[in-house]
């Protein structure tokens, strides 16, 4: 099944405990980040409440008893999208409590896929599906077993590291 706008929100929200994601493209062509992107490229600062809806459902979420989690994949050098990513949105994210961690694999390979998924109380699945230029094809739901989902998961937790202690051992 596929899931598009109110269904994918619906499906989204529809977590119980736990919402998490793992990111591995190094790019996302978002219409909504067109212009943000562009003015951080420029040098221009961030503009106030950016990324501000996304914070405001995390917050929602926390405060109703509930985790949002991710592993950002990267590979150096970074690309102009996760410096992006660095710079203006994870740390927000993060204030707004999201557990954001990064999983460096420019010199390892830890047999986790080339794709993005969210998976919801750790039994539903939504494959994210992109071009290769980064822009969204669809949301599919995975139905089959979660078990490979969840190992994927457990490998990216363990050999990734907080933002945090990302960033200061790139300084």
């Amino acid at each position: 099944m596929l899931l598009d706008g109110v269904q994918w929100r619906s499906f989204f929200d529809g977590f119980a405990a736990e919402a998490w994601r793992l990111e591995v493209q190094p790019t996302y062509t978002m219409p909504g980040e067109v212009d943000s992107l562009s003015r951080f490229l420029r040098g221009k600062p961030k503009p106030e409440g950016h990324n501000s809806r996304w914070h405001e459902r995390v917050k929602g979420y926390l405060s109703d008893g509930k985790y949002v989690g991710r592993v950002r994949v990267v590979r150096r050098p970074l690309t102009d999208y996760q410096s992006y990513q660095f710079a203006w949105g994870i740390p927000g994210n993060i204030a707004a409590g999201e557990d954001i961690r990064i999983l460096d694999l420019t010199e390892q390979d830890l047999g986790l896929p080339d794709y993005d998924f969210w998976m919801f109380d750790r039994e539903r699945i939504v494959r994210l599906n992109y071009c290769p230029d980064g822009t969204q094809i669809s949301r599919e739901v995975v139905e089959e077993d979660p078990a490979s989902y969840l190992e994927w998961q457990r490998v990216a937790l363990e050999a990734s590291v907080s933002f945090a202690t990302y960033v200061e051992s790139r300084v």
